[in-house]
């Protein structure tokens, strides 16, 4: 007798839509900075850097986002590519900061801890300013590479939403992504900005990536370690990763035993 099937196990489907395919148009540095308004000097900060306008979706939906720069009074210009949503959005994820916890269960995902906080601007000629009231979605699989509420699968862990506070900043607790076949490691987000009615105004989708180092730190532990010591398609193989995905490449700070942090800015010109 064959031993029953473990749905955890198997890795999501891609038929309903293809998460290996890269979502927007893909344009020259020239071309992001006269989009962003950026020019003169800040133009050296960007180079190298690619920008994408989100495709096809209602009018107003498009946009560019460029990430913050790091550096005191330096204006954002670090661009960031948007990337494909994915088939595993779901729309009106619970409000919430911690992801771990399936509301209709009661069970908490386990893995490594993560603290991942959004940091949003608002970019305009030559300068960033914090965004406040941006809805940031925020969805990844478990340690064992299973998405909730897609599928066939129930539950809303690991998804939640936030809205940016008057520092532009949203902070979500969750645990670290682990792996399914065909994909790097990664966290899906979108961010769109509100009115003062609630109503979106634009909408900006892309992904986020982990270093391999990391990955091999956290995948030998219980329960990554069940699916072996490393995913099946590291960075430099995903066919995502390799259209901008080094500029949304997380600076994890921590470890394995105790978890890790990482912080994201990102700039936006939409809404």
């Amino acid at each position: 007798m064959n031993p029953p099937h473990d749905p955890r196990l198997t890795a999501p489907h891609l038929d309903d839509d293809n998460d290996d395919e890269l979502v927007g148009s893909i344009l020259s540095r020239r071309r992001a900075l006269r989009l962003l308004g950026l020019g003169g000097s800040v133009a050296a900060l960007a180079a190298g850097g690619v920008v994408a306008q989100r495709a096809g979706g209602p009018a107003g939906a498009g946009g560019t986002s460029a990430g913050t720069s790091g550096a005191t009074g330096l204006p954002g210009c670090v661009v960031r590519p948007a990337m494909t949503e994915g088939p595993y959005f779901v729309e009106s994820e619970p409000r919430r900061s911690d992801l771990r916890k399936d509301t209709t269960t009661g069970k908490v995902s386990a893995g490594v801890p993560l603290t991942l906080t959004f940091v949003v601007s608002k970019v305009a000629v030559g300068s960033c300013t914090p965004r406040g009231s941006v809805l940031i979605d925020v969805w990844h699989c478990d340690a064992l590479g299973v998405y909730s509420g897609v599928s066939g699968n129930t539950g809303n862990f690991l998804r939640g939403s936030l809205v940016t506070d008057a520092q532009g900043k949203a902070s979500f607790t969750t645990v670290y992504p682990g792996w399914y076949q065909g994909r790097a490691v990664h966290i899906h987000f979108k961010l769109r900005p509100l009115d003062a009615s609630g109503k979106a105004t634009g909408e900006f989708t892309s992904q986020l990536f982990f270093p391999e180092s990391v990955n091999s730190a956290v995948f030998a532990r219980a329960p990554y370690s069940q699916k072996g010591p490393k995913a099946d398609t590291p960075n430099a193989q995903d066919g995502i990763y390799r259209n901008g995905g080094s500029q949304l490449l997380l600076d994890v700070k921590g470890d394995a035993s105790k978890g890790y942090t990482a912080t994201f800015d990102v700039g936006l010109n939409l809404g």
